[in-house]
């Protein structure tokens, strides 16, 4: 330290560190060499309805996990999600998760988050959230709901914006069936008076971003593009003869001919992803050598069921339900497509996932993929019908030199997790540094004195 170098760290120490730091001259290197080196971490507070340590199906969950894998040690990692059964709700928790230690939050109790309840999910998690103060000095919301509570809190918050809220509100009743398509007006009216606390709005849909721009433009320079990531650790293309062996070993444990296609489908079974549309698409196919994988749950399970056995296509498609990651990657490294049928999308991190494993995409025109895919990683469909996408498959299924691996893996390395998340993190960290040179609050340092104080 320049003016100021304790031995020891007394609480009184302590408290003129504090304001030792908002000293212009303070450096980063002053408080790696200060006795309090750690202390002084900034908190990221993530708030999302859902449990890391179950099979949730979502890209949202995903790139969550994601952000709290590559978060940087310098970087205190807290999520406030939802709870099973058996787990305390309402206090913190020390956790791990892939290998990274974090602070974990339950709000509420909540069995299987992929299916619809009466009483929407988000309405009881931000219910929940009003009865606390959680602020940090980095916050994430990934919905804006909760954010209501928040707006009374302190730090810096950046929200999320997963989807094209505006073509999700005008689907129609059976493509988009969210609560909110019914009381549009509203919605737009609550979003209107909250996005003046953020301090950063991003979006994986380059439309979404222009409409937000021009709606709010007293907030149109903290909106921005974002890329959705993938994890290179897991995703990755095999050897063309392994891969042709291990589609051959799936073959034979589903007992189907040695020479069978695979179609995959990961995702919900939900209105927005049409799953409907995806079973006649494959009836439209007509090739009793073409086999459709679907992985995921949802409320339109039953519906999806009643469809395959009306069209008799029991023996064509296997539904795998949820999958963790390392079941699905095995899948993704062999199948001959992955396929969308989405009504609305913003940038489904299984298309990342996909393509890093060298698998082409084919998928209806909407959301950010069609701008990511070029001519040899895949095909964006003229139409939803189910006779122009299965025409795509052909396409795809039909000539696979024309949609090399390595023409996937390099469409989508910029997005690898790696440098996506890195980059955020780094932009996070140099806010940190200004904010405290701003004489603002630190909340991380009082929490973990807190907690310190409390051991």
């Amino acid at each position: 330290m320049r003016s100021w170098q304790p031995e020891s760290a007394s609480d009184s120490e302590f408290r003129v560190f504090r304001r030792y730091i908002r000293h212009p001259e303070f450096s980063p290197e002053d408080l790696l060499n200060s006795p309090f080196n750690g202390m002084f971490k900034p908190v990221l507070t993530i708030f999302y309805q859902f449990n890391p340590w179950h099979s949730s199906i979502g890209g949202i969950q995903t790139l969550i996990k994601t952000f709290i894998k590559y978060a940087p040690e310098t970087f205190e990692i807290r999520l406030v999600g939802t709870g099973g059964e058996q787990q305390a709700t309402g206090q913190w928790h020390e956790a791990e998760f892939s290998g990274r230690s974090m602070q974990f939050f339950p709000l509420i109790s909540l069995g299987d988050d992929n299916s619809r309840r009466l009483i929407p999910t988000t309405v009881k998690y931000t219910a929940a959230l009003f009865s606390k103060s959680l602020a940090s000095d980095f916050m994430h919301f990934h919905r804006l709901e909760p954010t209501v509570v928040s707006r009374q809190w302190s730090g810096d918050k950046t929200l999320f914006v997963h989807n094209d809220i505006y073509q999700q509100m005008q689907a129609s009743s059976d493509q988009g069936s969210i609560l909110w398509q019914r009381f549009a007006p509203l919605y737009f009216k609550l979003e209107r008076s909250l996005m003046g606390q953020f301090n950063q709005i991003l979006s994986c849909n380059s439309e979404s971003v222009r409409l937000y721009q021009q709606r709010y433009p007293a907030v149109a320079d903290r909106v921005a593009y974002y890329k959705n990531a993938f994890d290179t650790e897991l995703f990755y293309p095999l050897e063309p003869a392994i891969r042709q062996q291990q589609r051959q070993r799936l073959a034979q444990r589903l007992q189907l001919d040695p020479e069978t296609q695979f179609l995959l489908f990961a995702g919900r079974l939900h209105p927005q992803k049409d799953p409907l549309l995806l079973v006649r698409s494959l009836a439209a196919l007509a090739d009793p050598k073409v086999h459709l994988l679907i992985a995921g749950d949802g409320e339109l399970n039953d519906a999806v069921q009643t469809e395959i056995q009306q069209l008799q296509l029991a023996k064509q498609v296997t539904l795998l339900g949820p999958l963790p990651q390392e079941q699905l990657v095995e899948l993704l490294q062999v199948a001959g497509a992955c396929v969308l049928t989405s009504a609305y999308e913003g940038l489904p991190i299984v298309v990342l996932e996909a393509l890093a494993c060298g698998t082409p995409i084919v998928t209806t025109p909407c959301g950010e993929t069609p701008h990511l895919l070029d001519k040899q990683s895949g095909v964006v469909c003229t139409g939803r019908e189910p006779t122009i996408i299965a025409e795509a498959w052909r396409r795809v299924l039909y000539a696979p030199d024309q949609f090399p691996s390595s023409a996937c893996v390099r469409v989508v390395h910029p997005y690898s997790a790696q440098i996506v998340v890195e980059q955020i993190y780094e932009a996070m960290t140099e806010r940190w540094h200004q904010q405290e040179k701003a004489n603002r609050p630190i909340y991380s340092v009082g929490a973990t004195v807190a907690r310190k104080s409390s051991a």
